[in-house]
């Protein structure tokens, strides 16, 4: 098991989220890739994306809905700053993520997180674990908390 994998189940046995993270074989960077190989619908991907703050350079995470769009100016307002797409060699060495297994668990705590409130109109919902084809289901308000992830209107 990937160190990246391994620090998501550590994370979500720390927060008492009971989690079964399966390696799909194929990948799940994106929302539609993940939905298929999960067999879910598209709006129970969550999206688990990065931002820098422009003049503090901070990261942001944000969790959004698979079919969802990330309002940046909302997230930047959250924030307290304007946000940029942040560096993926960055992510990787500060969150320990590669983009596109990039987790809600498991974050450092200098990661400051977000998730949209649209997410909890989901039964269900599936999150990336720490690789491109790891995957982990989980009920969205109790994987937020786990996340420890602040809830706003995040979209579009």
């Amino acid at each position: 098991m990937s160190k990246s994998i391994e620090r998501v189940t550590a994370a979500a046995a720390e927060a008492g989220l009971p989690v079964e993270i399966k390696r799909m074989g194929e990948s799940t960077r994106t929302a539609e890739e993940a939905a298929r190989q999960c067999g879910c619908e598209v709006d129970q991907i969550v999206k688990s994306l990065i931002f820098a703050g422009k003049s503090s350079g901070r990261l942001y995470l944000f969790l959004v809905s698979g079919s969802s769009k990330l309002d940046v100016k909302k997230a930047g307002a959250l924030a307290g700053e304007e946000l940029e797409r942040a560096d993926p060699r960055r992510v990787r060495e500060e969150t320990g993520f590669a983009i596109g297994g990039v987790s809600p668990l498991g974050q450092p705590e200098s990661v400051e997180r977000y998730a949209d409130e649209t997410l909890l109109r989901l039964d269900q919902v599936w999150a990336a674990a720490g690789a491109h084809d790891a995957v982990f289901s989980a009920e969205p308000k109790a994987l937020i908390a786990a996340a420890r992830a602040r809830l706003a209107d995040l979209v579009v």
